[in-house]
């Protein structure tokens, strides 16, 4: 009892073990506030770089490139092109229209020309565009013996070892001599192969005539033959209107089976980030971004060092992670494509006698949009595990406040919210007053066991619920000022030591009532 006394003399602990709505409240407020103001930071940079001038601009593109088809009675587009007749006819009629544009409707000059084609009259076409194939060598695979006399000639599909890396043909210009590839550029994947850069190159010239006269010259000297297994056509544009630069590269795969298989990319990326107030604002926000990174990565190495491999136990841990890894990953590709951009940009629009090849510069812009939109992806799926699982949320962060190990499996979470519903519905009673139930049925058991009259049992059971109505009805359970944390140790010591307690009142109350019906019964 002395013990006892030294408890209730330092004060009762009961208010700082309680769980306290205020602190949960407070906390995933806090918590939410935050998340919420980086979602919206993250969402103002992911659609702070698209616009519907992007759409707008490979609409028009892709109608002239793709659906323009060839004068006459044949129907011949670029989608439609099954044969080598019909590439041949394509590049000499709709591409080459489309391509040159070096007059108004009213066939009047166009002004300031400066030897470049305005396509639509509002696009510059930026240097010259490229036209390249690449070929397969002969006997890559093998003719069956029977049928050896009447095909000896065998070209496999189209890999890097099966590549034919000689001259062909005139042997002369650049599109008859192989050309090493460039390690640094980007592989192609289309329908029948996985293809590198390099092959059997030439590109286009300023003049319309002279452009015409290339393909008819190839044409007639079987540019394209049967190793042929796929033709890049690949050329840039720039809208000075919008500040938008649109890359476009048209595909035509000679699968071995035959007949040609067409494909098509149209890229409008926004090389030129930062010119208008609205970018320099995209570029506050990018700011932001990284302190809430930086934040949210001191947070993450602070739960790590204190739950050790026990962080590692929980789903919900593992996406904080994967949502850092996707943050820093998509700074990496931001900072690797404005570097790129700044160094390459000038040299590219130098010369415009030659190729330039803003596709590598698309490419990685393409893939840094796609990592910025699984990192939302993501961010999202976190922010509706806040928002959904609130009251298991709570119960896990004022768990770090009195220093208990977080446990939160998405299995339990899930359990819990389900008998926290019920509870609300009245469907089902709750677990403390179940455990309250089943703690003084194992006591009354005792007690009768021991010799007490069944009427005392029950006196003392109507005891101890006025004694439990009257706590919950005056009992403070505000947050002293002084209110510290306390350890797991602190808190298991003192529920063991509250639980005696509940056991000695219990007993003094049946032994009391007993003392006093003796009494009674004596006067």
């Amino acid at each position: 009892m002395a013990e006892a006394s030294r408890w209730h003399l330092g004060g009762t602990p009961k208010p700082k073990l309680q769980y306290r709505k205020d602190v949960e409240i407070r906390t995933t407020l806090q918590e939410l506030l935050l998340y919420l103001i980086f979602l919206i930071n993250l969402c103002i940079l992911t659609f702070g770089m698209v616009n519907p001038h992007m759409y707008y601009l490979n609409k028009v593109m892709s109608s002239l490139f793709l659906d323009t088809s060839v004068p006459g009675e044949e129907r011949t587009n670029f989608k439609s092109i099954r044969s080598i007749t019909d590439f041949w006819k394509f590049m000499e009629g709709p591409f080459l229209e489309g391509l040159y544009w070096d007059s108004w409707y009213n066939n009047e000059s166009l002004y300031d020309l400066k030897n470049t084609s305005r396509i639509y009259y509002e696009n510059i076409l930026l240097g010259v565009p490229r036209v390249r194939q690449l070929k397969v060598r002969n006997n890559t695979c093998k003719v069956y013996s029977s049928f050896q006399s009447l095909m000896n000639e065998c070209y496999d599909k189209y890999t890097s070892k099966n590549e034919d890396l000689s001259d062909f043909g005139l042997k002369s210009d650049s599109e008859w001599t192989y050309s090493a590839p460039n390690m640094s550029s980007p592989w192609h994947w289309g329908f029948v192969g996985i293809y590198r850069n390099g092959g059997y190159i030439f590109t286009l010239s300023k003049s319309k005539s002279e452009t015409l006269n290339k393909f008819i010259n190839l044409r007639l000297n079987s540019w394209i033959t049967r190793s042929t297994r796929v033709v890049f056509i690949d050329f840039s544009l720039y809208n000075a209107n919008v500040n938008l630069f649109c890359i476009i590269r048209l595909v035509a795969e000679f699968p071995a089976t035959g007949g040609i298989l067409t494909s098509w990319q149209f890229y409008s990326v926004k090389l030129l980030r930062y010119v208008s107030n609205y970018d320099y604002f995209i570029a506050s926000c990018e700011i932001t971004f990284c302190i809430f990174l930086i934040v949210f990565t001191t947070q993450e190495i602070q739960k790590i060092r204190e739950f050790k491999s026990a962080y590692f136990q929980s789903i919900w841990n593992w996406l904080e992670l994967l949502l850092l890894v996707l943050c820093f990953v998509a700074i990496v590709f931001n900072s690797y494509c404005n570097i790129q951009i700044f160094l390459l940009l000038g040299q590219l629009l130098k010369n415009t006698e030659i190729y330039s090849d803003f596709y590598f510069l698309a490419y990685w812009h393409i893939y840094y949009n796609n990592i910025i939109a699984i990192t939302i992806f993501f961010a999202w799926i976190k922010n509706m595990f806040l928002a959904i699982i609130n009251d298991t949320y709570s119960e896990v962060k004022a768990d770090y406040s009195i220093g208990r190990r977080p446990d939160f499996e998405l299995g339990k979470m899930i359990k819990e919210s389900y008998n926290n519903a019920l509870e609300k519905l009245k469907l089902k009673k709750t677990q403390k007053d179940e455990s309250k139930e089943r703690k003084s049925e194992d006591l009354a058991e005792q007690a009768r066991r021991e010799g007490f009259d069944e009427n005392e049992i029950q006196s003392a059971e109507k005891m101890k619920k006025w004694k439990e109505r009257l706590e919950k009805k005056y009992y403070s359970t505000e947050i002293q000022d002084d209110y510290q944390p306390v350890t797991q140790q602190e808190f298991r010591d003192l529920f063991l030591y509250a639980v005696e307690l509940e056991k000695e009142l219990h007993y003094v109350s049946l032994k009391l009532n007993r003392v006093m019906r003796k009494v009674s019964a004596l006067q």
